[in-house]
């Protein structure tokens, strides 16, 4: 393959409705330019049922395939595992990458509070209670598809593709947290006690460039924070998706690649993590991953946030988009619309995106 040709593709498409919102995410890199394409294709996440209908669709008229290298389920949450029922039932995949949670229960039963519970009734518990994804296992056993758990190490193509988390350490001190399985005893450390997620005010407040609101307090659920964090590195541009990770999670990541010296300042884009939720980054770890704050607007970077039309105020909010904006990364939104980033790939006939504004007025 010419490396002088390589680019990439990374096609956001549009999941959700009402304020339910998803992920569902294709990319590919390679000599694109070449007829047909000589490519590497990756799906990161499905959305819904109908979603996975879309990609199917999305990846041959585009990608013009019917193969798919990697299909990566980056959590357990049906808005982004369900429609990947359907990639793997309709196309030709090579390997799946997703979490068994089930297999990582030997030792645990001492961390809840009832004595009776026992390793094999955490692990039956976590099979009943994640059926969608238990369903991509069973599809991947019955086509062979190969089943890789992403966890921190993983990398392949080169180390075009790096799993920067979890860790299975990490994820393991989740697993008591996951909903269906028993309660957890008190006093476990809070990665395994993350608080249900609370109702959203709508209750308005001022930001000024210069007056910043988001903080660094979010919680998110013990599944969002499993959320397999990648990292692709296609020539000089690299890549950050992650899910629907919250800070605990991007904290290990980040720590690990300031540990390998990464240059942050080759981050080129960047996935607005579970959908824009105030609850899943704050201002320190942008100031690692993006860059400090600017004092006046300039577009150093490109950030990509899955949300459905009618996803506000909660995905995304205002304030998590002010604070992307005041760092160089303007953010765009899919909001029932394909969104596309792309180098060295087909003119697909794509007019450009608008970025959301920067907004006075941001939800407490």
């Amino acid at each position: 393959m010419n490396t002088n040709h390589i680019g990439y593709e990374v096609d956001f498409l549009p999941v959700g409705e009402g304020e339910k919102s998803g992920d569902a995410i294709a990319l590919r890199f390679g000599n694109l330019l070449a007829d047909p394409p000589q490519q590497t294709v990756f799906v990161i996440d499905g959305g819904f049922q109908d979603s996975g209908k879309t990609l199917v669709s999305h990846i041959q008229k585009y990608y013009k395939t019917d193969h798919v290298d990697v299909v990566i389920s980056t959590h357990p949450d049906n808005d982004h595992a369900s429609g990947l029922e359907v990639v793997l039932n309709e196309m030709k995949v090579a390997h799946l990458m997703m979490h068994q949670p089930w297999n990582h229960t030997d030792d645990i039963s001492h961390l809840f509070e009832d004595s009776r519970v026992t390793d094999e009734s955490v692990k039956k518990a976590l099979r009943e209670s994640l059926e969608t994804v238990r369903t991509l296992e069973t599809i991947a056993k019955q086509k062979g598809i190969k089943i890789v758990e992403p966890f921190w190490g993983v990398h392949g193509y080169n180390k075009v593709m790096r799993v920067l988390g979890p860790s299975e350490d990490f994820y393991k001190q989740l697993l008591p947290g996951y909903r269906g399985t028993p309660e957890p005893k008190q006093g476990l450390s809070p990665l395994a006690q993350f608080m249900k997620e609370a109702k959203e005010t709508v209750k308005k407040i001022a930001e000024s460039w210069g007056f910043e609101t988001l903080d660094d307090s979010g919680e998110t659920s013990a599944e969002n924070n499993s959320s397999a964090i990648l990292l692709f590195t296609i020539g000089d541009h690299s890549m950050l998706f992650t899910g629907d990770a919250g800070i605990p999670a991007f904290t290990e990541a980040v720590s690990r690649l300031q540990q390998e010296g990464f240059d942050f300042s080759k981050l080129n884009f960047v996935q607005v993590p579970h959908h824009g939720s105030q609850r899943n980054i704050g201002p320190t770890l942008l100031n690692v991953l993006i860059g400090n704050k600017l004092s006046s607007e300039n577009k150093l970077k490109t950030a990509f946030v899955s949300v459905s039309p009618d996803g506000a105020p909660k995905h995304p909010a205002k304030k998590v988009t002010n604070a992307f904006l005041r760092r160089g990364a303007p953010v765009h939104a899919t909001a029932g619309q394909t969104k596309c980033q792309r180098n060295n790939a087909p003119d697909r006939g794509w007019t450009t995106s608008t970025p959301l504004p920067f907004y006075s007025e941001v939800e407490e």
